[in-house]
């Protein structure tokens, strides 16, 4: 396993070893020890999580202001755009986003630290998604950004199309308003 990093050096991207031939292939998508040596995060997951999105389908941007998720993301099938942006105010790194393209033939994993938007775009057809959190789903707590906030200028790539976004979505607030973490 390897971790790549980004732009904001809290997120990163997990290259894990992938092992194929013609048969096809096998690496393994988590080992606590080896994310802990590649990363220096020392994550106990709590809870997996299984979304499938239609092409066009954007989800996010969104976080817990309390019981914050840290959150390792990965596609099984099809492929997205992946986007992490930084609320937490001390930061040198507030309300920067970093994206990146995870899909089914990448392997790629982010891992999305807690004080973290999340939010990711479909690409492909459509994807399966899955989610490993660090802390439990506390519906009370849930916070969004709007995706299409002009403050963070996020490039979603969405080549002249409107994405698909959830009636909740729509209600995300411009970073001025948002609750944001210490």
């Amino acid at each position: 396993m390897k971790a790549i990093p980004t732009a904001i050096p809290d997120v990163l991207i997990i290259e894990p070893k992938v092992f194929g031939d013609s048969r096809g292939f096998f690496f393994e998508s988590f080992n606590k020890r080896a994310f802990r040596d590649a990363t220096g995060v020392d994550a106990d997951f709590v809870q997996n999580n299984h979304s499938r999105s239609a092409k066009g389908v954007l989800r996010g941007l969104h976080y817990q202001i309390e019981q914050p998720q840290g959150k390792l993301v990965r596609v099984v099938r099809g492929a997205v755009f992946d986007v992490a942006v930084d609320l937490r105010k001390s930061s040198a790194t507030f309300g920067k986003w970093v994206g990146v393209e995870l899909s089914e033939s990448n392997n790629r994993q982010l891992w999305v630290p807690p004080g973290f938007a999340h939010g990711f775009l479909t690409l492909s057809d459509s994807a399966d998604f899955l989610y490993k959190t660090t802390d439990y789903y506390a519906p009370e707590f849930e916070r969004c950004i709007a995706w299409d906030e002009p403050a963070l200028a996020i490039a979603w790539p969405l080549a002249g199309n409107t994405p698909q976004i959830s009636v909740k979505d729509q209600t995300g607030f411009v970073l001025v308003n948002a609750e944001v973490f210490v």
